[in-house]
């Protein structure tokens, strides 16, 4: 076993915890047990991504939780309070209907049943996740395309990036507001119809959308990357860029789109549809040659960055905690370089895969499963012992028998 795998391997077995909620067993790793003790949705779906490397019935315990913690309508929440419910200081600032609520009433990128395929086996075989996808379908599918919709920027899971800064101003996540904007939406049952009517704004996200498409392709479902090209590729930025409807914070930061608005704000996300096995490969070679490999944008030494380095939004760290809510707004997360590295092997592009891989692999193994990377030192930064990081196993290890999309 490497380094890498050691370190990967240690940090989830620690982070393991089972136990009983009213007569439920769950079993799943802590996205870091200092600071996440809860069961987070897409954290969860990329530890059992590394899981089935080491322990092939937890992969599948992990995701079985998931579905346990859900409802019987298809549900399932951000965050699922296995163990405990939200202490007093996190009740402003989570989305919960009630103090003593099981999970979260919003939900995060649906990737489970293309988790589902890579660690366990045939997600149409597990009849809940077919009851997912339809609640999904049916509650934010606003446009009948196969596209969702989000009511906040952490159903995005990238919670304080810039690029929501336009949409939801002072109500973005970590603003003052941001209270404020859960206030509203929890009056309106979290329900996007009804946050619509009230004026929204509403996202549709691309990362959301891209881990959406490939749970649809895993369950057999048709694929909504040409619906993803019609609404959210620039062709003149050669971007995928997030559309916005609604009483958006600042308008004139934001493109006119028909009655819709367009995010010009570049980070990984705009890059993320390289995930997608069937995207046209002009697209995809668009995206690697005049964004991903510009050193000046993202193709820092420990690439990508989570947002362009060209962007005026862009900041490379945490500044040693002092924003710690901030941190989607440049440093390297694995998860994302995980998602682009599999586009790069796709188009061929073996040696900038290959570049990716070693780079992160040298500052995972040195130091450790941080929570992100900052991207031109590699220093490590945010929660320690952070789960989805051990994703690191996927760049130095690829499975040869799989192909690049996991498809």
């Amino acid at each position: 076993m490497t380094p890498v795998q050691q370190i990967a391997e240690e940090t989830l077995r620690e982070s393991w915890i089972e136990g009983e909620r009213n007569g439920v067993p769950y079993a799943y790793s802590r996205p870091s047990p200092t600071h996440y003790p809860w069961q987070w949705y897409w954290d969860s779906c990329f530890h059992a991504i590394v899981w089935r490397r080491f322990e092939a019935q937890r992969a599948e315990s992990e995701l079985r939780s998931l579905l346990a913690g859900g409802r019987e309508d298809g549900f399932i929440g951000h965050t699922i309070f296995w163990n405990r419910p939200v202490d007093w200081r996190r009740r402003w600032t989570y989305n919960i209907s009630s103090r003593d609520a099981a999970n979260t009433s919003t939900i995060q990128p649906p990737l489970l049943a293309w988790a589902w395929k890579i660690a366990v086996g045939d997600p149409r075989d597990e009849p809940r996740i077919a009851a997912h996808h339809r609640w999904l379908a049916d509650n934010r599918d606003l446009d009948g395309d196969g596209l969702l919709w989000i009511v906040q920027p952490d159903e995005s899971g990238l919670d304080s990036s810039p690029k929501f800064d336009p949409v939801w101003g002072r109500r973005a996540h970590a603003r003052i507001g941001f209270i404020g904007l859960i206030t509203r939406n929890r009056r309106l049952g979290w329900d996007a119809r009804a946050i619509g009517a009230d004026g929204g704004p509403l996202l549709c996200e691309v990362v959301v959308n891209v881990l959406w498409g490939l749970g649809r392709m895993s369950m057999g479902e048709p694929s909504i990357t040409a619906a993803l090209i019609d609404r959210c590729w620039d062709p003149e930025r050669g971007l995928f860029l997030d559309v916005a409807r609604g009483d958006v914070a600042r308008p004139d930061e934001l493109d006119q789109l028909g009655g819709d608005h367009r995010v010009r704000t570049s980070t990984w996300s705009a890059l993320a549809p390289l995930a997608l096995p069937d995207l046209p490969e002009e697209i995809g070679r668009r995206l690697v040659e005049e964004h991903l490999l510009d050193s000046e944008r993202y193709w820092t030494e420990y690439p990508p960055p989570s947002v362009s380095a060209a962007e005026p939004s862009f900041e490379p760290s945490d500044w040693k905690g002092l924003f710690t809510r901030r941190y989607w707004r440049g440093p390297t997360w694995i998860n994302s370089a995980w998602m682009i590295w599999l586009g790069l092997r796709r188009l061929g592009y073996n040696a900038e895969a290959g570049r990716m891989a070693t780079q992160l692999c040298a500052i995972y193994e040195r130091e450790g499963s941080r929570e992100f990377y900052e991207p031109f030192t590699g220093e490590g930064l945010g929660a320690v012992d952070f789960g989805w990081s051990t994703l690191i196993c996927e760049l130095a290890d690829p499975d040869p028998a799989a192909p690049a999309s996991h498809l």
